[in-house]
């Protein structure tokens, strides 16, 4: 409230000043008084302040880079990270030679220029050759910065090696899911169909697949005694029919997954699923998959200069070098509690800002050790119980049109 108090006693005063100088402009004009217009001396002498106020807004510029630059961006933890430190640096420095060019050539020209009635301004009217100029220099700027950009953006979105270490990053609100592949190095095929209580992913396996049947046939049976009981021709008695043709629908394209190969239906039982924090081994490629279960998320992680848009109803990948472990970045932040973050960088809902999952970065052999210690897909999955078929069931917010 004081703020706003302040504020509105800056704008009345701004205000009544602006009125006080336009009384006085305007009895000086009647009284045909000429006091008021500057004389060359005063022109003068404002021309040469302009040099003394230049080199105030320079020092002033100055001390802002110093003290705020190395706040703009942490460092680096990623090998293409350096790169596109190196790009938005040449970028800056682009602009502020630009920047320091005009600007003096600003201040010059107010003191150049300063009013004299002795001299009448020429009236330009046309030239080639200012035209050429600052069409050609800015056009000559633009492709060097567009080239080097495209030459960064292909280095940066290039497929990931062979070898890379692939993870998939599942987001809903208001979470993350983290997916490694497995000794197969392929991750298991996915549908939202097969979305559950125990299968948060929707992996399609053949565990995963008996699983979901009998989960679905329990929650039949449930509607099936709610609907005897529920009134004839009443809203229950709708709803609880729509629920158990849902469920039937669902049931039969589940069913249809047994006919995937053989292959297909093994390659998921090995996947490594993980929440709150998530480790990646410093100097090995990193292929992530993102999809997403509800509506638009972002893959955010400012250390690694990664950021990538989770759509429901597509994948999309990017990857990347870590090249800083954690226990390195906190001895180099000076900061024992630092964690790499990954983070939503899309307004997703109500509790968008504590959508957030650890990174640990660390050595090949300390992700080894982490890796085999966590249970795979095969043996976290739980069989359902029948007891507990109207508490697991899938709801509507809890299917996505994703489709793998």
């Amino acid at each position: 409230m004081v703020t706003i108090l302040i504020i509105l006693a800056i704008v009345l005063t701004s205000f009544a000043i602006w009125q006080l100088v336009r009384v006085f402009e305007g009895t000086s004009k009647l009284k045909d008084d000429s006091s008021f217009v500057p004389t060359d001396a005063e022109n003068s002498y404002q021309g040469k302040m302009m040099f003394v106020f230049m080199l105030g807004y320079f020092a002033f510029f100055a001390w802002l880079y110093v003290e705020y630059v190395p706040l703009l961006l942490p460092e680096s933890a990623s090998e293409h990270g350096v790169l596109l430190d190196q790009l938005l640096g040449f970028n800056f420095l682009i602009i502020t030679i630009v920047f320091v060019v005009t600007h003096v050539f600003l201040f010059y020209f107010a003191y150049k220029y300063t009013f004299s009635k002795d001299r009448k301004a020429y009236f330009y009217t046309h030239s080639n050759k200012l035209e050429l100029l600052w069409t050609t220099v800015p056009a000559v700027f633009l492709a060097v910065i567009i080239v080097y950009g495209l030459s960064a953006w292909i280095d940066i979105t290039d497929e990931a090696p062979e070898n890379s270490l692939t993870i998939e990053l599942y987001p809903k609100q208001f979470d993350w899911t983290a997916r490694y592949s497995g000794m197969d190095s392929t991750l298991g095929a996915s549908n939202y169909n097969m979305i559950s209580t125990f299968n948060p992913l929707g992996v399609i396996t053949n565990g995963s697949v008996a699983q979901m049947q009998e989960e679905l046939k329990a929650d039949i049976v449930y509607y099936q005694e709610e609907l005897e009981k529920a009134p004839k021709g009443g809203i229950k008695d709708e709803e609880l029919t729509e629920s158990i043709a849902k469920r039937k629908r669902q049931l039969e394209r589940v069913a249809s997954f047994e006919g995937l190969s053989a292959a297909s239906l093994v390659s998921g039982d090995d996947d490594i699923l993980v929440k709150s924090e998530f480790y990646v081994p410093r100097g090995k490629s990193v292929e992530f998959i993102f999809r997403s279960r509800d509506v638009i998320h972002s893959a955010y992680m400012p250390h690694f200069r990664s950021q990538m848009n989770c759509v429901p109803g597509m994948t999309t990948t990017m990857n990347f070098i870590p090249t800083i472990t954690t226990e390195e970045m906190r001895a180099k932040t000076n900061n024992p509690e630092f964690e790499y973050m990954l983070l939503c960088n899309k307004i997703c809902g109500a509790a968008h800002y504590n959508m957030k999952m650890v990174i640990k970065v660390v050595e090949q052999e300390e992700y080894n050790k982490w890796i085999s210690e966590q249970k795979t897909f095969n043996e976290s999955i739980q069989p359902a119980d029948e007891g507990m078929a109207s508490k697991i069931s899938i709801s509507g917010n809890e299917i996505s049109m994703i489709e793998q």
